[in-house]
């Protein structure tokens, strides 16, 4: 029997499920994950969404926990941070994976916040990042992927991250680039078809209705 890779092995699975990972200081009420679950309903595929801790090991220990629930081939979600987050379980476990304007290089992003308080806007919760969390994010960050597991959406005016980064890592990925737009990517249920199309599942184009738009990762 011929040898499969994991890339060859996760792009022929049909999803049994979706991991949706929010973005940094987000969580699982936010608007974009309130999308995938009503997408995710509309298929009666399963569906989880964790609220992920704001120190990145705890948030990546979350996110393979909740991956185990979702059988053997899901496909994961995530933005920004979470898109991060998205790639690391899909590298180590051979999964596909869609990224909504990808943090690619998140130790960077902390040395800019760190003294910084932020509050969580959903739980509440008061935080302030480390620089050894930055180490450990510098530790983690892989310095190639299989292109071939992921689709990209980004937007051509993210205001925080640069879209450039993300088309140098995942070069020859499956990517959708949207013109304009922000890195909140607004406009996300226009592209959910695409998204739970990279999992096998056929979404009508009109399945789920845009919610109001919220300030979230």
């Amino acid at each position: 029997m011929p040898n499969v890779s994991a890339s060859s092995a996760a792009s022929s699975c049909l999803a049994s499920g979706v991991l949706y990972l929010h973005g940094f200081n987000s969580g699982s009420a936010s608007w974009k994950a309130a999308l995938v679950r009503e997408a995710c309903a509309v298929l009666g595929l399963p569906c989880e969404v964790p609220d992920l801790p704001p120190d990145p090991e705890q948030a990546i220990a979350v996110a393979e926990s909740y991956r185990q629930r979702l059988g053997p081939c899901p496909l994961v979600v995530g933005s920004s941070m979470g898109g991060f987050i998205a790639t690391l379980l899909a590298e180590r476990h051979g999964l596909r994976a869609v990224l909504i304007n990808p943090a690619v290089a998140p130790a960077r992003l902390v040395a800019k916040w760190l003294g910084e308080v932020f509050t969580n806007p959903y739980s509440g919760e008061q935080f302030s990042v480390t620089a050894s969390q930055g180490e450990y994010l510098a530790k983690v960050t892989p310095g190639q992927v299989d292109p071939a597991r992921y689709r990209l959406l980004l937007c051509t005016a993210d205001e925080r991250l640069d879209s450039q980064d993300a088309f140098r890592l995942y070069r020859g990925a499956s990517t959708i680039l949207h013109p304009g737009g922000d890195h909140n990517f607004s406009m996300l249920h226009r592209y959910l078809p695409a998204v739970l199309a990279w999992g096998g599942h056929h979404l009508a184009a009109d399945a789920v209705a845009p919610p109001p738009p919220q300030p979230s990762c």
